[in-house]
């Protein structure tokens, strides 16, 4: 890793932990909830401890001026959940426009085991390549997902996270196994650091219960939107979420400490 990668990476992170939240939803979901004030949005996040935020290029400017100082992350392809193939991932920036931006890292997604893996994997690796000539920080968002596979099986999450590492990505996003043992598995599969996704919103309790999981089977940290930014008070669990990640809290303390409803 380059001394730029290096630089850059502590920015999105903190002393190698990332409490990171991804908005890059507009594309996919539309101006939902959380997304249409997203200055609000991002504000609060960031108040409540995100190491970063993720957003498409085009949100750049509705970003800077709200982070309060956190890392920004652009991420670099989509699809819309009304489209016909949504595991479909399109690319829709670059690398150099990234920099443009403003970026501190870029992120990518993919679906391995789907039909459109070839042309993700091969996008991956071609993003990585240019990424190391600029000295950014690439996060690949590597999912198990296509016909048959079974999103949250520990060996396919292994591979998908060992894929990232083989393309050369810095940091890899795949989903929660459902329980620490099973996830250290996936964890093992890799040296990159290993962050979950969020899901589907299924409260705080569970949601905090899933991060704790994940860090204690070695993960490095969260990548979650919705359960973050659509929630009623965004900066309470998002400070929960980071003293989970960050001071090493149990699920329930955590969501007591940020004032949050503590769910049995």
């Amino acid at each position: 890793m380059n001394a730029g990668t290096a630089a850059r990476l502590d920015r999105i992170g903190t002393d190698g932990a990332y409490v990171i939240v991804p908005m890059d939803h507009g594309i996919t979901l539309g101006a939902v909830s959380g997304l249409a004030d997203i200055e609000s949005t991002i504000d609060a996040v960031t108040r409540g401890g995100a190491d970063s935020v993720l957003t498409q290029k085009g949100i750049a400017p509705r970003v800077h001026p709200n982070k309060n100082g956190a890392g920004y992350v652009v991420h670099l392809n989509a699809s819309t959940s009304i489209g016909p193939h949504n595991n479909d991932k399109r690319l829709t920036g670059t690398v150099k426009e990234a920099v443009r931006a403003g970026a501190d890292a870029v992120s990518f997604h993919i679906n391995v085991g789907s039909d459109y893996e070839r042309d993700q994997l091969e996008e991956l690796s071609q993003i990585t390549d240019e990424a190391s000539e600029y000295g950014m920080p690439v996060l690949a968002m590597a999912y198990a997902r296509g016909p048959d596979v079974d999103e949250h099986d520990a060996e396919n999450l292994g591979h998908a996270v060992r894929l990232a590492e083989e393309v050369g990505s810095d940091v890899v996003k795949t989903a929660y196994s459902g329980d620490a043992e099973s996830f250290e598995r996936v964890v093992e599969s890799t040296r990159l650091p290993v962050v979950i996704a969020g899901g589907e919103p299924e409260g705080d309790r569970a949601t905090l219960d899933a991060v704790r999981g994940a860090m204690d089977a070695g993960a490095a940290g969260v990548s979650i939107g919705r359960s973050v930014f659509q929630h009623d008070d965004p900066e309470a669990i998002t400070r929960a979420v980071s003293a989970v990640v960050h001071d090493g809290e149990s699920a329930e303390d955590a969501l007591r400490e940020a004032g949050l409803t503590v769910e049995f």
